[in-house]
């Protein structure tokens, strides 16, 4: 039987299980199950791995996209160069690591992309803001991270420097925090939104509620907005294949 299945804490908010299940399923994939392994911290990890030796594929979620790299063998170039991981394989003793945020990101993102949307706030500093940056970059877009603490850097801002030239000059705002997520529904980033303008486009990388409070408080504006729900259904796709990839 091969294992595949979810780590992170707490694993509430995660579709995974659901999806992948229905996939086993409906595609007639043979003797194949997934399962949410939800670990209260990354020290548990090595144990699990000895407990489970039928795994062949994990998908790693808040808060150890960072965290598991101290554990595993081989890192993809993109991890290497973002430092997170959401996808590993395992094969044996081998644990490569990937990044299929970033895939799942861009591919979702540029749709709604419109000409002239060159910089964005990017909002937190964990793993999938790290993923975030990388297609940014890639896009040629610049950026400013906003994070709730100090110094952390020339690229960094903190919420309360956010002025009406900042959002004029950054178009693009993107959540890669969990504010908003169920069942925090009534929770947004700290931001000005009323000096939004049907020109701002919202990304936000929750996908649970459809709409958060960030999006609400956009489309208010009459600004173009996106959940992560679509960038989800890639990613595990994109999961999948370097499961079962050799």
């Amino acid at each position: 039987m091969k294992t595949y299945g979810t780590i992170g804490f707490p694993l509430t908010h995660s579709f995974s299980r659901q999806y992948f299940t229905e996939k086993i399923e409906r595609e007639g994939i043979p003797d194949s199950v997934y399962y949410s392994f939800p670990l209260t911290t990354i020290e548990e990890f090595p144990a699990f791995l000895k407990n489970t030796p039928s795994l062949q594929g994990l998908a790693v979620t808040i808060p150890y996209k960072e965290k598991v790299l101290t554990y595993v063998t081989r890192l993809s170039e993109e991890v290497k160069q973002i430092g997170a991981a959401n996808c590993i394989k395992v094969r044996g003793n081998e644990l490569t690591a990937y990044n299929t945020d970033i895939i799942g990101f861009e591919k979702s993102f540029v749709k709604n992309l419109k000409p002239g949307n060159q910089k964005a706030l990017v909002l937190g500093t964990g793993g999938a803001s790290k993923a975030v940056q990388y297609v940014l970059k890639k896009l040629g877009i610049d950026f400013f991270i906003v994070s709730r603490n100090e110094n952390e850097g020339q690229q960094y801002i903190q919420y309360r420097q956010i002025c009406a030239n900042i959002i004029n000059d950054c178009k693009i705002i993107i959540n890669a925090t969990p504010l908003g997520m169920s069942p925090e529904e009534n929770t947004c980033p700290d931001l000005p939104y009323h000096l939004l303008t049907p020109d701002h486009y919202l990304f936000d990388l929750v996908y649970k509620p459809p709409k958060t409070l960030f999006l609400q408080k956009g489309e208010q504006q009459g600004a173009t907005i996106k959940n992560g729900f679509e960038m989800l259904i890639i990613q595990a796709e994109e999961n999948w294949t370097r499961w079962n990839t050799d």
